[in-house]
């Protein structure tokens, strides 16, 4: 008997990438140090137009990563206990270019009280540490999943710039 397989394409769902954002309040990094040794963490952030901003203490491998302006990629994921399929979780992960924001500039003292506006009164402690620096995160391009077959390429304006369906998964 001779059956024939027929392959059920996944529905792409409509991107949802600013909403993931503003879903989020804290943002995964992923960085190296200069020997290339990677290092994962996260920080809490806040979005000022395209840029993204993290308070973050030099006591933590990430900053000093990130100060040196080496390669960074930062992630928004769905929570799990939100999703309905562990493997299809909804995620942004960004391609970035790091700045250091120089303290008592006016771009410190506003991205600060944007930070207190979020994540509260901490900041006020924070901030005035000594070892605690403002990275700006700049997006450079990225990707968008929101499902199975469903999943596209992004730019630096976090805009879709197309449907990843050039690649189809093959089956063994």
């Amino acid at each position: 008997m001779n059956t024939t397989h027929t392959e059920k394409k996944a529905k792409p769902v409509a991107p949802k990438v600013k909403e993931l954002i503003e879903r989020s309040k804290s943002v995964i990094l992923a960085t190296v140090d200069a020997e290339g040794t990677p290092n994962s963490s996260y920080a809490p952030f806040v979005q000022v137009d395209n840029t993204f901003y993290i308070l973050v203490s030099f006591m933590a491998k990430h900053t000093k990563n990130l100060s040196e302006g080496r390669k960074t990629s930062i992630m928004f994921i769905e929570d799990e206990s939100a999703t309905k399929q562990i493997y299809a979780r909804e995620r942004l992960t960004i391609e970035a270019s790091t700045s250091q924001i120089e303290r008592d500039s006016e771009t410190w003292n506003n991205v600060v009280v944007k930070l207190k506006e979020t994540h509260g009164k901490v900041v006020d402690v924070i901030s005035g540490m000594g070892d605690f620096i403002l990275i700006a995160l700049q997006p450079t391009k990225g990707s968008y999943v929101n499902g199975f077959g469903s999943a596209y390429f992004v730019d630096a304006n976090l805009e879709i710039l197309e449907h990843r369906n050039d690649v189809n998964h093959q089956s063994k």
